[in-house]
């Protein structure tokens, strides 16, 4: 179990990995087990209802290593303030969730893929995309986005 837990979950810290690995918590292997299943099974429950129903989705499927992907993540920050309650902004780490690749047909990333209302797609792009183009595939599909202060 030791290999499995340390393929995928990287994010709970080495530590534990090397916890696991000498046998000083072998008892609660199970218990961490049973805890990676349920959090990535709750994790998936969530991914299902992407595309969002009844309302315009962006999605961005990326990866923490990929450099575009950290220069999108503070625009995709600001969509989701600027969209909030008129689209659905969502990134998804296809390195932690591999099976949303396949489900997407995912070959390049970053790639954004977005959805009408009834969840079909409408506009992909593969690469960096920048606010200003964002928010002009957004307008097109028309979606306005929220007037704050400071805007």
């Amino acid at each position: 179990y030791a290999w499995l837990l340390e393929s995928t979950m990287h994010n709970f810290g080495e530590t534990l990995v090397m916890k696991i690995k000498s046998g000083i918590w072998q008892s609660g292997l199970i218990v961490v087990f049973i805890f990676y299943v349920i959090m990535t099974g709750a994790a998936a429950e969530k991914l299902e209802n992407v595309p969002v129903k009844g309302m315009v989705t962006m999605i961005d499927l990326g990866a923490e290593f990929c450099i575009p992907c950290r220069m999108m993540a503070p625009i995709l920050e600001k969509m989701k303030n600027l969209y909030e309650g008129r689209a659905a902004i969502v990134f998804i780490d296809i390195r932690k969730r591999r099976e949303q690749a396949r489900r997407f047909g995912i070959r390049t990333i970053p790639t954004q893929i977005f959805f009408n209302e009834e969840g079909r797609e409408i506009y992909r792009h593969t690469g960096f995309m920048s606010e200003a183009a964002i928010r002009g595939q957004l307008k097109k599909m028309g979606v306005e986005k929220v007037e704050k202060k400071g805007d």
